[in-house]
């Protein structure tokens, strides 16, 4: 497979097209999982609708390409989907009672998860400055929940396990990466997390509005958008060049949750993600340092 080329105008403007997607469908999960709609749907219906039309872009997609598949790795895949609709179950439940900036500042912490679990599963060994970062990130994250008695937020602690399930999910990603093509990575998660949130739905199922179909189908349809901007991106820059870029999704779910729903960030919100978003740079920062130049890397799919 040829590799992309390097292009990091064309990087920096896939992962902005990928944040602002990706922000676009935790709007889209608030509307669904509050009365604007219709009836609130259950978070799982919403994740249910997520992977049921992603799957669909995705198989079309693949049908047109017909990229040269290879043997998957299923526990792999297992494992990374089951961990991702836990997450992004998770996340659309949080982003029905807290503010949606809120919900995807606590959702940066997931690389931080990912590093701390990389130590048993991985058996990295973690140094000082990243040690540094995770504790940054995460004091911002507690101050996200206002931890006080008269301002605690419950449901920031779904966006907090939400978290921490996607950290989970970026391990096995990890270990895929290089094994498969990414479309047909993709096209495996979505086909095992339709699977499974078909499952999962059918406890908690009830009939849309035309509204609410067509909001699902946006989730469906942005999130295998911003999945491929995003793999696209990655594959045209340094991670360390595109990863700070991808914090616009904060800007981008503030913006939409001001413009539809009104919410102002007071400034607790915007203490704990300007902490959040410190402890992220910083990480990105040492990973840059540690990192070998893009010029001395093989290319995976080669």
């Amino acid at each position: 497979m040829t590799p992309a080329r390097h292009n990091p105008p064309l990087a920096a403007l896939l992962i902005l097209a990928a944040s602002a997607l990706l922000a676009g469908t935790t709007l889209l999960a608030k509307a669904l999982g509050t009365d604007e709609l219709g009836p609130p749907l259950h978070p799982m219906q919403i994740s249910h609708g997520r992977f049921l039309f992603a799957f669909l872009v995705i198989a079309c997609t693949v049908g047109v390409l017909r990229p040269r598949l290879s043997r998957p790795h299923w526990g792999l895949h297992i494992g990374r989907t089951s961990f991702g609709w836990v997450g992004i179950t998770l996340m659309f439940a949080s982003v029905a009672y807290i503010p949606i900036s809120d919900a995807t500042a606590i959702s940066f912490l997931n690389p931080v998860f990912a590093m701390i679990l990389a130590i048993p599963l991985l058996k990295e060994s973690i140094g000082p400055w990243r040690w540094f970062a995770a504790a940054v990130a995460l004091a911002g994250a507690l101050v996200l929940l206002r931890p006080t008695p008269d301002s605690f937020q419950p449901a920031a602690l779904l966006a907090l396990a939400a978290a921490a399930s996607i950290g989970m999910e970026l391990i096995f990603i990890k270990k895929l990466a290089g094994r498969e093509v990414p479309l047909q990575i993709l096209l495996i998660n979505n086909a095992m997390g339709l699977t499974i949130a078909s499952v999962a739905v059918s406890f908690v199922f009830r009939t849309p509005t035309s509204e609410q179909w067509a909001a699902l189908a946006g989730i469906g349809v942005l999130m295998a958008c911003a999945q491929a901007c995003f793999v696209n991106g990655m594959a045209r820059a340094d991670a360390s060049f595109v990863a700070p870029i991808s914090y616009a999704t904060l800007v981008f779910a503030a913006l939409y949750d001001f413009t539809v729903f009104r919410v102002v960030p007071d400034h607790i919100s915007l203490t704990g993600s300007a902490i959040i978003l410190f402890g992220g740079l910083v990480l990105v920062w040492r990973e840059a340092r540690t990192a070998p130049p893009i010029t001395s890397r093989k290319d995976p799919n080669r």
